[in-house]
């Protein structure tokens, strides 16, 4: 997510992104079924982008493991993707508490024996109206660095042994375009965003040559719970609706990604359509 109204681009308003890619990113033009038989798990999947790359990838076959801080519509979630007849697992966790991400991590391999995919999507902007960094109090701003930055870290620090044992496996970061540029008041989560680019790029270099992947994504703006918080004057309709995003972390997931940072758009140009 990323402050539309202090931005000028020239893309479709609020999503980053460019009529062609739009298009490109509905539903209907993604036609990929690859992720049968692989196992993803997704953080932040009760709603907004979570829930709805949780539900792009059940539609490919992907079998997952969900969490998310709010039991009753996390498991809302969970019921829809069974629906579509893959295997679900549910578990109500705070990827900032160290016990919680022990505990995923544990159920996880031991209903499905491997992460082949791992969302790091979880995400917070801390106390809204957002505070300038002067007025900013220093323990939010731990939070949100514990939640957007630290959690990631660990969360692939614990499955990317795994995979690369395997010799195969992807890490998607979901970052912003705050991660790039510095607007007022968003001083936690840009930072918090900056450093899991950074993470991403290392990791990525480590990596390199492994068969596993590490990245990470700015989806553009989107009209979730977390963006009207942070700019609740933003006209939803300008925004783009997650599920027209989700297709792009169903293609990424299926085929990979030759950069270490991708928006959407740039996602479309790598990804063979």
């Amino acid at each position: 997510m990323s402050p539309q109204r202090l931005i000028g681009r020239k893309t479709e308003a609020g999503t980053g992104l460019g009529p062609d890619a739009l298009r490109a990113l509905q539903p209907d033009h993604v036609n990929m079924d690859h992720l049968h038989g692989k196992v993803a798990l997704i953080t932040g999947a009760s709603k907004g982008l979570g829930r709805a790359i949780a539900l792009a990838f059940a539609r490919e076959g992907a079998a997952l493991a969900l969490c998310a801080r709010g039991e009753p519509a996390l498991q809302a979630v969970a019921s829809e993707c069974r629906l579509l007849g893959v295997e679900v697992l549910a578990v109500p966790a705070d990827v900032a508490d160290p016990a919680d991400r022990e505990r995923l991590v544990s159920l996880t391999l031991a209903r499905f024996a491997r992460v082949d995919v791992l969302v790091n999507n979880a995400s917070t902007v801390g106390p809204t109206p957002l505070p300038l960094l002067v007025d900013t109090d220093p323990q939010a701003f731990e939070d949100v660095v514990r939640v957007n930055l630290t959690a990631p870290f660990l969360l692939t620090r614990s499955v990317v042994g795994a995979m690369l044992l395997r010799g195969s496996g992807i890490v998607i970061n979901v970052s912003s375009d705050a991660a790039v540029n510095g607007y007022p008041g968003w001083g936690g989560y840009s930072a918090s965003k900056a450093g899991l680019d950074g993470l991403t790029r290392v990791w990525a270099a480590e990596l390199a040559g492994s068969g596993v992947t590490v990245v990470s994504v700015d989806p553009g703006d989107m009209d979730t719970e977390m963006h009207r918080a942070a700019l609740p004057d933003d006209d939803p309709a300008a925004l783009a609706q997650p599920e027209h995003v989700a297709p792009a972390f169903v293609r990424l997931a299926a085929v990979g990604a030759s950069a270490a940072r991708l928006e959407a758009s740039e996602l479309l140009e790598e990804v063979p359509r």
